[in-house]
């Protein structure tokens, strides 16, 4: 078997449904498997796995075992010469697999691959390529210097910014949210660490791919959406797991002296209640106006009716997939668009294309009876069911 597709879930039942349709089209030329682990979510996550997708490989755990240990229990039934981690607030695209797996095959003494992430936006993701975060980065990082001078690389290596986002090339770090890698190599490896709970884990892998001389890359000649701010409520217990991750990798694999061992901890502190914040519900505008990209005609009424909006056409029969007239840019527009017509790669696409130009996106899965989507990355995504 040449790839396994593991994704760990916790309670994100739509948005795992959307992942596993785009991996099922992706696998649909490749000898590979999709294993889905589940750490004891309280939704119907496991239900709506066993009633949509009976073929696809689920584990239920008794437990929340964290994103190290459910992610090594996928591994351990694994198939595939090649394993891909991804989250389940991810959409890939038909032809992800199969070109990251030829870019795989042509490198030598490989480590990890990881692609280009957007936000469900269409935003870039810095965190699609990283550096080591040493003491020296880590302070840059918190301090913010790196986005005053960008082009200095000695202030920019946090996110590797000598590497364009559209450039493909190796990178020290690489982010859990797509880590496609030799099922041998992760194994060599013993996987990922478990005594970290999350989020230092995908530094701590690609830091020891590192160690161990194999080469990690940032491949940027396909796209996928993570929506991200779903995989996690930023709330006082992400502050206290992410500031114990960070302890976690500079214990483990630097010595620093107690004076910076507290200054660390103190910045460490300092940007975790960031990202707490970051994560906090903000006002959000409501769309003035929505655009259904579809060729069923009938599915206006059933949107307009459930939005009590006035909902517009873009008809994939007589148009083409470009941006609508009947989007004002003035006002804020929200994109519907129906996976039953439009490929995931499509609609990707067209989400990357229209990036900042303060427009919404939704997504209908395919042979689904909802719309899925996240305004931002710090947010947590939202769901309009029209059943």
């Amino acid at each position: 078997m040449q790839l396994s597709v593991i994704i760990l879930n916790y309670n994100v039942r739509y948005f795992l449904e959307l992942c596993v349709l785009s991996v099922q089209s992706a696998l649909e030329h490749i000898d590979g498997e999709i294993i889905v682990v589940d750490n004891n979510s309280e939704d119907d996550s496991c239900q709506m796995m066993k009633l949509r997708f009976p073929n696809v490989k689920l584990i239920e755990n008794r437990d929340n075992y964290g994103f190290p240990k459910g992610n090594n229990i996928g591994v351990a039934v694994a198939q595939g010469k090649y394993i891909c981690i991804l989250n389940p607030d991810t959409v890939v695209a038909e032809d992800t697999f199969t070109k990251v797996l030829a870019f795989a095959e042509r490198q030598k003494n490989l480590g990890i691959v990881g692609t280009k992430l957007i936000d469900g936006a269409g935003n870039f993701l810095p965190e699609s390529k990283r550096g080591v975060p040493t003491p020296f980065v880590a302070f840059t990082k918190m301090i913010g210097v790196y986005k005053l001078f960008p082009k200095v690389n000695v202030l920019g290596k946090y996110y590797a910014q000598h590497v364009s986002e559209n450039e493909t090339a190796k990178v020290d770090i690489l982010v859990g949210a797509f880590m496609l890698m030799k099922r041998d190599s992760y194994q060599e490896l013993g996987g990922f660490d478990e005594n970290c709970f999350m989020y230092s884990d995908d530094i701590d892998l690609s830091y020891r791919m590192l160690l161990k001389r194999k080469s990690n890359y940032y491949y940027h000649e396909t796209t996928v959406i993570h929506y991200k701010g779903e995989s996690t409520i930023k709330d006082g217990v992400y502050m206290k797991r992410f500031q114990e991750a960070m302890e976690f990798f500079y214990k483990k694999h630097f010595k620093v002296s107690r004076f910076f061992s507290f200054f660390m901890k103190t910045g460490i502190l300092f940007f975790s209640f960031i990202k707490m914040f970051q994560g906090q519900a903000k006002a959000k505008k409501i769309p003035q106006s929505y655009i259904l990209y579809s060729s069923n005609v009938e599915l206006i009424n059933k949107i307009a009716s459930k939005l009590q909006k006035k909902v517009f056409l873009h008809d994939l029969k007589t148009e083409k997939m470009v941006i609508s007239s009947k989007i004002s840019l003035e006002t804020k527009t929200e994109v519907l668009l129906d996976n039953n017509y439009i490929s995931f790669k499509e609609l990707i696409n067209f989400i990357e294309s229209l990036e900042n130009k303060r427009l919404s996106f939704k997504v209908l899965p395919k042979n689904t009876a909802f719309f899925i989507g996240s305004d931002h990355s710090n947010e947590r995504g939202a769901i309009v069911k029209l059943e």
